[in-house]
């Protein structure tokens, strides 16, 4: 029996609903495999703030530290969202999150199924067989960067790019790893022909290389390398950068599987490490039981994989998602014409059932 303690963030929005379909998952998971499995749930977000004021209060922090993962739901509120001037907002709960727990990289992995070919806003000759994944710094940049503000008369704001070599260091070598274990190639994602902080990322991985000789090394403006996820996204094996250049790449590449929802990521650092969907919050689904939980399924089995290291039970699991898509078992937002589209509850039922 594997004994193993899951903070159970679900945050804001449609977070309570896609969350309890992953639990379901993973019960189902754990039943199989003889896992035993505690959960404590935890405030975050735009619900920690009403109840708490504080969007990552320190009894959540205690919980997450004390799990051996956190599976995260979402972040966010349009109430929010219309206050420019609040001076707490739910999306500092996450930074404030990454920051202590020390989660320095996110990885979001893009891989099309073949029943979704069809949603792609791409055509199908250039996203069928697109497999890659992004591996993104996630404490360091513009995002954390200090000073940070505006001038005494309001008229001038101003943020500061930061990142030192050990910062780059780290979440290279694992761009470096992922692409060993993958097919060998690596693109490194920079605006080194402007930015000093990306002259430093280029030179650092130019150094690094020297330890991989087995992986092929590519370096890229993140101009180019925009345009060319949606030209030639088959090009890609792993995608290595920094932290805003990597937020905005990586809702890019969203597109190429046709929905946000099927897209799950895991936060890796220093202590517990972290397991969330990509998309939003999506405040206007919440509570309807429309929202598609497969991106947090998803996210649960690269739980697996990446805090367990149990690769037979994130197959397990993407093999019941795929069964779900094949069967057309999907929600509003994927379901094909004429079918008669599942709730999130159904969603979750099925995949659970066919573990």
């Amino acid at each position: 029996m594997k004994n193993v303690k899951i903070a159970v963030l679900s945050g804001d929005g449609i977070g309570p609903e896609i969350v309890a379909q992953a639990v379901k998952v993973v019960d189902a998971v754990a039943a199989k495999l003889g896992y035993n499995i505690s959960y404590e749930e935890a405030m975050v977000g735009a619900a920690a703030i009403d109840a708490v004021g504080d969007p990552y209060p320190e009894s959540t922090h205690e919980v997450c530290m004390a799990s051996d993962a956190v599976l995260f739901g979402a972040i966010g509120d349009p109430k929010y969202d219309n206050m420019p001037n609040a001076k707490v907002r739910p999306e500092q709960g996450l930074l404030k999150m990454r920051k202590k727990l020390g989660l320095y990289a996110n990885l979001r992995p893009v891989s099309t199924i073949d029943a979704l070919l069809h949603r792609s806003p791409l055509r199908y000759d250039l996203v069928e067989g697109a497999d890659f994944i992004c591996v993104r710094e996630l404490t360091g940049g513009l995002y954390f960067g200090r000073p940070q503000g505006r001038s005494e008369d309001g008229l001038t704001a101003y943020d500061t790019c930061v990142y030192s070599k050990e910062e780059i260091e780290r979440i290279c070598r694992l761009g470096f790893e992922y692409a060993a274990q993958r097919r060998g190639k690596l693109t490194v994602v920079d605006k080194a022909n402007v930015l000093a902080t990306s002259r430093l990322w280029r030179e650092t991985a130019q150094e690094m290389a020297k330890e991989w000789p087995e992986v092929e090394v590519e370096y890229m403006f993140v101009d180019n390398a925009a345009m060319k996820i949606i030209q030639q996204p088959r090009h890609f094996d792993v995608i290595v950068t920094e932290n805003m250049f990597g937020d905005i790449l990586t809702d890019e590449a969203s597109v190429i599987t046709g929905s946000l929802g099927l897209l799950p990521s895991a936060s890796i650092g220093t202590h517990t490490s972290l397991f969330e969907p990509i998309h939003g919050s999506y405040p206007q689904a919440a509570g309807k039981n429309i929202a598609n939980p497969i991106a947090t399924i998803l996210s649960a089995a690269m739980m697996f994989e990446y805090a367990f290291s149990d690769m037979e039970a994130g197959a397990m699991i993407r093999r019941a998602v795929i069964r779900s898509i094949e069967q057309n078992i999907v929600t509003e937002d994927i379901a094909p014409e004429g079918v008669k589209p599942s709730s999130t509850t159904e969603v979750g039922d099925f995949i659970a059932a066919n573990i």
